[in-house]
């Protein structure tokens, strides 16, 4: 069950919530435009991005990028600069985005519902695990990059 326990899990999850939504519920409510469209691709196309920059500082410091084990590096080059979280506010992005590509309007509530999510379920655990593992150097780095941008 523990595996079911993931962020991109959630996010499938939050996903077919907002497609569902579009599909059966609109109630005439509509954002359909072509500014909304461009607007999805760079949520999506972003994410997307994110994602992997996010990947490649995992791959390269050769650390864990489950959530729920044990790092053994603090990363803090790449997008890591920028945000402590690259991957959940991908996830956030990439939803919104969706939502907006769908035309699921009511669906949009279900983004907040998802950064509180990934803040209760991962992050601070993973903020919590990380000061106690790297002390110092985490207490630096997280006054020096947001959580999220």
């Amino acid at each position: 069950m523990k595996w079911l326990d993931l962020p991109p899990i959630w996010l499938i999850g939050f996903a077919v919530l907002a497609w569902l939504q579009a599909q059966t519920l609109s109630f005439g409510l509509s954002l359909a435009h072509p500014v909304t469209s461009f607007l999805a691709g760079i949520l999506i196309g972003g994410g997307i991005i994110l994602t992997g920059l996010a990947v490649m500082e995992f791959r390269k410091h050769r650390t864990t990028i489950i959530p729920h084990q044990e790092p053994v590096n603090l990363i803090q080059s790449g997008i890591f600069k920028r945000t402590r979280n690259p991957i959940y506010l991908a996830d956030v992005l990439i939803l919104a985005g969706l939502c907006l590509w769908w035309d699921a309007v009511l669906a949009l509530a279900l983004v907040p519902i998802l950064v509180w999510v990934l803040e209760r379920r991962f992050i601070v655990p993973e903020e919590n695990r990380m000061r106690r593992i790297f002390r110092a150097d985490y207490a630096r780095y997280e006054q020096k990059v947001r959580r999220w941008v």
